[in-house]
């Protein structure tokens, strides 16, 4: 199903099942831009298998912002629901199956579900979980070193470690990726103090 937290909450099943016909299951290869930086986002895209990053340019560079795994949802927020040009790049960075909702679908699910008891309850949780990842990725990018950093992920997402490529991480983390070869061998070696 779509929305990653319908399994949480089972009393909304009858207005899940009623958009089933309009997702569209989706098998895609690794590098598949889902959405262009500067387009309008007008679709939720669900993981069911795979692996997707948001990212963005910085003067020829891809800054990664984000990794979405099996059972995420994601879009540019921003962009979908303001009608505002993205300003992230969605691209799958491993073959993946997707499940994609259009806007318009979105919408009227969300106008069912907002008279359904507990939902806005559901829904503050959910964005003030998204807003506190990222506002602990900002300040561990401000107050950690890149090292800090990739041992934090090494201890909290060992997924991305193991399943992202190198230059990915690198450009997550914010360094080159001569640089995260160098963080990984000081880790190997035990010299990384923190």
């Amino acid at each position: 199903m779509l929305f990653h937290f319908r399994d949480q909450f089972p009393q909304l099943n009858k207005h899940w099942e009623r958009y089933l016909p309009y997702q569209q299951r989706k098998e895609v290869a690794a590098k598949t831009v889902l959405l262009e930086e500067g387009k309008v986002s007008q679709r939720y895209i669900f993981i069911e298998k795979g692996c997707v990053r948001l990212f963005f340019n910085n003067h020829g560079d891809d800054k990664t912002v984000q990794f979405f795994f099996e059972n995420e949802g994601l879009t540019s927020i921003d962009s979908f629901v303001n009608n505002l040009p993205s300003q992230f790049t969605i691209e799958t960075i491993e073959p993946s199956v997707l499940l994609l909702l259009p806007k318009r679908y979105v919408m009227q699910l969300m106008d069912e579900l907002v008279h359904e008891t507990g939902f806005m309850q559901i829904m503050l949780r959910l964005s003030a979980q998204r807003q506190t990842h990222y506002i602990n990725e900002f300040v561990s990018s401000i107050r950690n070193t890149p090292e800090q950093r990739y041992r934090r992920l090494l201890e909290e997402k060992p997924q991305i470690i193991q399943r992202v490529a190198q230059h990915y991480i690198a450009s997550y983390l914010g360094v080159s990726s001569v640089h995260l070869s160098r963080i990984k061998s000081k880790l190997a070696k035990g010299n990384l103090h923190f």
